[in-house]
């Protein structure tokens, strides 16, 4: 086994395979610093996907997975990786158990927002599935006839309902997930 391993690495196509990944990695880790022009870049492939799925009118079935994937990227986005609701009922459960004593909201100490789901990440999966929509548009076998209108609006209700209990998630749990509307300080 290892030695057809060893035999396949040997092959000059392996080798080019390596060199592309490492050059697209190259490309990917560069694009960190750059927020706005890797999301201008994925709003451009968004819509040259959205615009052959108008133009086509076809591939209903590719734009709603796509839409339900993003909606779950989304919701990763926003939500904090430790999940108050399970902190406060493990807090609860200590006070009733006589652990520890009840600490006022306002003597905790502060905890910046910690995302699920990275900003990077989201980009980067939300680029990649997009990019996978688009490759899979061209072939007519994914053209899978449907009746539009019951999925767009399935969507739309369930985008509704998603975001409204998110909302409600973190007005109860007083958290923001997003930079803007918090306050800055100078940098030294």
């Amino acid at each position: 086994m290892e030695e057809q391993l060893d035999k396949l690495k040997a092959t000059p196509a392996y080798q080019e395979f390596q060199k592309f990944l490492v050059t697209y990695q190259t490309f990917v880790d560069r694009s960190v610093p750059h927020t706005l022009y890797r999301w201008c870049g994925f709003a451009g492939l968004l819509f040259i996907f959205m615009l052959r799925i108008v133009l086509s009118q076809g591939w209903y079935i590719i734009c709603y997975s796509l839409g339900i994937y993003l909606l779950n990227l989304l919701l990763a986005f926003l939500t904090p990786k430790f999940d108050p609701s399970l902190e406060q009922e493990m807090k609860s459960e200590s006070i009733e158990e006589g652990l520890s004593e009840d600490p006022n909201p306002e003597d905790e100490e502060f905890r910046p927002f910690i995302r699920r789901l990275p900003e990077f990440k989201f980009w980067y999966n939300a680029t990649r599935a997009v990019c996978i929509s688009i490759f899979l548009s061209l072939f007519t076998i994914f053209d899978i006839p449907v009746f539009w209108p019951i999925l767009l609006m399935y969507f739309i209700i369930l985008f509704t309902l998603t975001m409204r209990r998110q909302i409600q998630h973190m007005i109860k749990y007083r958290y923001l997930p997003f930079d803007f509307g918090k306050a800055r300080y100078g940098r030294h």
